[in-house]
């Protein structure tokens, strides 16, 4: 079905909606349910159609027929974020997001992932300051099935709400808070920052993962009575889209959520936005390389009537490679990384402003925050062009057309603007708004928010460098409170619920859908490119992917990171555009163009509304053809990558990968140094050698193209006709180098003084890609030991043990090399504990096999998850690229769903007792040496020291 139409120029938008309540063609209701709206398109316009519908006790349905792929999207949002909770009660509303998993009172524990997952869907939950949500993509078929779990937790969670389950996922928010907050740079910066632009009592002065001093106070009954007093029916949105019936859904929507009571009434909050009577300066100090400067201004709130012009005001002012701030920080070289922005929400929204500064420039930030102050002068002097509000404009729309290309994106958007704003219906009335927009509301809101007004600037310099702060502190956030009031301990139930069925029974589900998969064609240029492509007509966009046999695989060792150097080159001046009139031009069009280098090859990718496909592509071949290489462009792109290589040192999971490269590859090979490469070998790096690689790499013979989009194959080819003036032969590859005996026993570990968590690696090296021999047997081996959400790794050492936010295993294999590799990030204290964990789960998964219970587990799963691979225009690229990249027929999916189908037990189980000898494998640990050494020496390993 296709709900988008080409117009010549800025969509210009008229809603049209049905009358409320029933209309010709309506399907008929069960009682109790009332239909609210009926939205459709009609002409031009733009506009997700969908019917609205009330239930008797207050939930809001919302339904979106889309018969294009045979999936289905369910989400339940709940108006209720870390907003609605109280003083010295925070992180309550993320913590019941990691509830709402561990089961209900027809619902087992780990059984509502076991479910989706074996179903052949994928799952999550989300928790923002103002709304949480559910939401699970299954095949069509499995749609009763979601909406019988998702009312079971509705109306049924609290007896599953145990002390033990209770202090289980206060360890994995623990986790998931050292993972994302405390063992990550710059972790702390937007909590910071929070506590100084809002009162204490303010809904949005606590981070959403909230105080651990708060929840280490909570109790299940604190827990109890959130859940009750937000978690109604009347404040929840059940939205569903995709292959739906619309009479049954009903149907089953009134028997699994009807008989579920009201909560109490909620009203909406206040708006509040923040207001400062001066400047508050806050720093801190943290294991970084690159100081940072972040001002954050207080102005409106989502949906007022200045808040598109302060997000055209972002955009333009530091948005991207035309902006003032990119021209005075970035270009200059006295940021690596500068951007402004207007995140908003619901209450409150702010005005952003934040450089990464370059060290090797000028590491002090007072100079850095003269420079921003210097530049927003700048802008007050100079005004809005109406160049600038094109390309704002433009992007925007580009923006909001690439969100909508897949039924998790039509129904996020649906439920988003119904639960926060009482209406889905708004993507037409939003992009008119935007659109509306003249240069006088642009500079009005900046006089308004920005001009002469205050606001809180936070410098984040690395650990003992205090000296480069911006300004001394002039704020000191007030002590945390405690809870406000005492809980009593009293128990808290549910209502009773009365239905005419067992909710006990899980309902079956329907035939499996049939999958068709994209209908690709083939074709070549006149010089020889392969192109493969399908057309997909749910939006008017174009994406294509050039793909250059190659990337790092092509340089030497000693020359990491050259790949990845003439990729960023390529993104700065060519022969007739300087770095900031290319951007240019590609904004004016709504268009991206990049180029990225990875392992084995360099990619150009290209995405266009597709009415600007053809001047897309005579940028395209500026980019590929007229680089200008420039020596002030290489001086400054250099410098940027040596100062990121800086920084990432203090990033575990990059240490953990580069560090595992070296020692299972070996640094004599290519492939075992990291591909975006080292500080030593980037330092040695010449502009002479950039020129010389982009020559090997970038000729007719390394390059295959895959298309996507709504044009037919001849219309798309007809605009690729150009590019059969590319010239140039395939590159050759120097063969690889003897690499490292692997074995142990023996753990590497990398000292990381303080770290908050560990990363663990358990691997080696193994087969490399096939579509359908002993490699994709390996991963259906796998499936049930780590790479399912309820494998056996992560049940261990998330759910049972609390050790980590999430752990996992699995092969990964390309033209030349594959691995075997088990991974997680831990808490500091549980590291050895971890280890041995893993090693016992891989040692008795080798030994013993899957269960026939798995197999059959790992067969339903896999084989339904195909409804859900082919519905996006970058799913259907990957797909087609795969095929291209391997040469393969297109009956490959259906001679692994035979191998699915017909694989026994035996021959998966001598895989794993092939594949998964511990004795073959090394494990690293990058993690605090001091705290950990000692008991990683206790589980009978060498430890053995490593640096990089």
């Amino acid at each position: 079905m296709r709900y988008w139409k080409r117009k010549s120029a800025l969509l210009g938008l008229i809603l049209v909606i049905g009358g409320c309540g029933s209309q010709p063609g309506t399907p008929p209701m069960p009682e109790g349910i009332t239909l609210v709206e009926q939205v459709t398109a009609q002409g031009d316009e733009l506009v997700i159609p969908y019917n609205k519908y009330e239930l008797a006790n207050g939930l809001t349905v919302i339904l979106h027929q889309d018969n294009s792929d045979p999936l289905v999207h369910v989400d339940v949002t709940y108006h209720v974020g870390s907003a609605r909770e109280e003083l010295g009660k925070s992180g309550f509303a993320h913590f019941f997001e990691h509830m709402m998993f561990q089961g209900s009172q027809n619902v087992a524990d780990e059984q509502h992932f076991e479910i989706v997952t074996e179903a052949g869907g994928t799952l999550n939950g989300t928790t923002n300051s103002d709304r949480t949500n559910y939401y699970e993509t299954v095949p069509a078929n499995q749609l009763e099935k979601m909406l019988w779990l998702e009312a079971d937790r509705m109306g049924f969670l609290l007896p599953a709400v145990t002390e033990t389950a209770f202090e289980n996922q206060r360890d994995t928010v623990k986790n998931e808070r050292g993972q994302r907050v405390d063992n990550r740079p710059y972790g702390r910066l937007f909590e910071r920052t929070s506590q100084a632009l809002y009162p204490q009592d303010h809904p949005y002065s606590w981070p959403v993962i909230g105080w651990m001093e708060d929840l280490d106070r909570g109790t299940v009954e604190d827990l109890r009575r959130f859940f009750l007093r937000w978690y109604g029916p009347n404040n929840a949105t059940l939205t569903i889209g995709g292959d739906i019936d619309i009479e049954q859904t009903l149907v089953w929507v009134d028997k699994y959520f009807g008989t579920i009571p009201r909560g109490p009434e909620v009203e909406n909050a206040p708006k509040q936005p923040a207001t400062l009577s001066a400047d508050r300066y806050i720093s801190m100090e943290d294991r970084v390389h690159l100081p940072l400067i972040y001002l954050s201004y207080p102005t409106v709130y989502a949906r007022h009537e200045d808040e598109a012009a302060l997000d055209l005001l972002a955009r333009i002012l530091g948005g991207g490679k035309t902006s003032i701030f990119y021209k005075n920080l970035v270009k200059e070289g006295y940021a690596v990384q500068a951007q402004v922005g207007h995140p908003c929400r619901e209450l409150a929204c702010e005005f952003t402003l934040f450089a990464l500064a370059n060290p090797g420039k000028s590491p002090q930030l007072a100079e850095i925050e003269t420079i921003i102050r210097a530049s927003i002068a700048e802008f007050d002097q100079r005004g809005v062009t109406e160049d600038d509000l094109l390309k704002a404009k433009v992007n925007h729309e580009a923006q909001v057309l690439y969100g909508l290309q897949s039924a998790q994106g039509k129904v996020s958007t649906l439920a988003h603007n119904q639960t926060l704003f009482q209406n889905p219906n708004l993507i037409g009335a939003e992009l008119a708004r935007y659109n509306s927009v003249t240069a006088e509301d642009v500079n009005r809101v900046f006089d308004t928010y920005i001009r002469d007004q205050h606001a809180v600037i936070m410098s984040v310099v690395p650990e003992g460098q205090l000296g480069l702060i911006a300004r001394e502190d002039n704020w000191t956030p007030p002590a945390l409170e405690l809870a406000a009031q005492p809980q009593t301990t009293e128990a808290v139930q549910q209502p009773e619920i009365v239905d005419n069925f067992d909710r006990s029974q899980i309902p079956p589900a329907g035939d499996n859908p049939q999958v068709t998969l994209p209908t690709l064609w083939r074709s070549q240029l006149d010089n020889g490119i392969a192109v493969i492509g399908t057309q997909s007509t749910e939006t008017p966009t174009t994406e294509l992917l050039i793909t250059l046999n190659g990337g790092a695989r092509l340089v030497a060792p000693e020359q990491a990171g050259l790949a990845a150097l003439t990729a960023a080159m390529m993104a700065e001046s060519t022969e007739r555009f300087s770095t900031s009139e290319f951007a240019e031009e590609l904004e004016k069009l709504g268009s991206r163009i990049s180029v990225s280098s990875g392992d084995n090859q360099t990619m150009v990718s290209v995405s266009a509304l597709t009415r600007n496909l053809a001047p897309t592509m005579a940028l395209l071949r500026e980019r590929l053809w007229h680089s200008a290489f420039d020596e002030a462009d290489f001086a400054r792109i250099k410098d940027q990558m040596m100062q990121n290589l800086q920084h990432q040192l203090n990033e575990p999971t990059w240490l953990a990968a580069a560090a595992w490269r070296e020692l299972v590859f070996g640094e004599d090979n290519p492939v075992g140094m990291p591909s975006g490469g080292r500080v030593d070998t980037v330092a040695s790096l010449t502009l002479e050698q950039v020129k010389a690689f982009y020559q090997q790499q970038f000729t007719a013979g390394n390059a295959a193209i895959i298309a996507v989009g709504d044009l037919p194959k001849d219309e798309l080819m007809a605009q690729l006709k150009p590019l059969s003036q590319w010239q140039g032969e395939a590159s050759s590859w120097a063969p690889l180098k003897p690499m490292p005996q692997l074995g142990g026993p023996v753990v590497y570990l990398l000292d990381k003084p303080g770290a908050a968590q560990s990363v663990i690696r358990i691997g080696k090296r193994a087969m490399p890609f096939d579509a359908t021999g002993d490699f994709f047997l390996s991963g259906l081996m796998n499936y049930p030991l780590g790479g399912a959400f309820n494998s056996r790794i992560n049940l261990n050492l998330r759910e049972d043990k609390g050790y980590t936010y999430g752990a996992r295993s699995g092969f990964n294999g390309g033209q030349e090399l594959g691995q075997f590799l088990a991974s997680a990030s831990v808490r500091a204290d549980s590291t050895a504990a971890s280890v041995q964990e893993f090693i016992d789960e891989i040692t008795r998964f080798q030994q013993s096999g899957m269960t026939e219970q798995e197999l059959a587990f790992m067969r339903s799963s896999i084989s339904q998850r195909d409804a859900l691979k082919y519905e996006t225009p970058g799913q259907k690229a990957r797909f087609l690229g795969q095929i291209q990249r391997y040469q393969l027929d297109e009956s490959f999916t259906q001679e692994q769903s035979k191998l699915i189908e017909q694989v026994n037990l035996e021959t998966l189980n001598a895989l794993a007792q092939r594949e998964l000898k511990l004795e073959q494998m090394i494990i690293l640990v990058v993690g605090d040496k001091a705290s950990n050494e000692a008991s990683l020496k206790a589980l009978g390993y060498d430890v053995r020291l490593i640096t990089l």
